[in-house]
């Protein structure tokens, strides 16, 4: 059984703070799996996580677009809400292209299609606990994403 880990955000600004520590990891073909239910900061992760990386673009959800690509100053920045599709509707939309390529890809609404994701990525489950505050649990799916996150451990950031 793989290791899990968790982020505990007070405020936004501790959210942006994760997505800061983890893109400056980020390599091509990286690829983020994010659920949490309505409202949990979904989005708000994914517009920080595309800070970090130099996008300079206003990034919102791609709930009805399903992708959404950015230029970043460090990689492309592939944004996916796959929320309004079947797995059958995604399995046609060719995302390999997208997972295998040189960008980053962050995936909300992820485990709906599970069975279409990299065997090895970044899941991470966001809840709420408080008003602001809000609990990242993460769930890294091959060596490079343990090592991100034993990494991230060891200097104090995860729990």
């Amino acid at each position: 059984m793989q290791a899990s880990y968790e982020f505990l955000s007070q405020h936004i600004g501790d959210t942006a703070q994760l997505a800061e520590r983890l893109a400056s990891l980020f390599i091509p073909g990286t690829v983020i799996a994010l659920d949490g239910e309505l409202g949990a900061g979904k989005t708000a992760f994914s517009q920080a996580v595309a800070r970090a990386i130099g996008v300079t673009e206003v990034v919102n959800s791609p709930t009805f677009t399903i992708i959404k690509e950015y230029e970043g100053e460090r990689f492309p920045f592939y944004h996916m809400d796959v929320y309004r599709l079947s797995q059958d509707e995604a399995d046609e939309l060719g995302l390999d292209d997208y997972f295998y390529g040189e960008g980053i890809t962050l995936v909300e609404w992820a485990s709906l299609i599970e069975d279409l994701l990299p065997p090895d990525h970044l899941a991470i489950e966001i809840g709420h606990t408080g008003e602001e505050g809000r609990r990242f649990a993460l769930q890294p799916k091959g060596e490079v994403y343990e090592a991100w996150c034993r990494e991230l451990k060891e200097n104090g950031y995860l729990l």
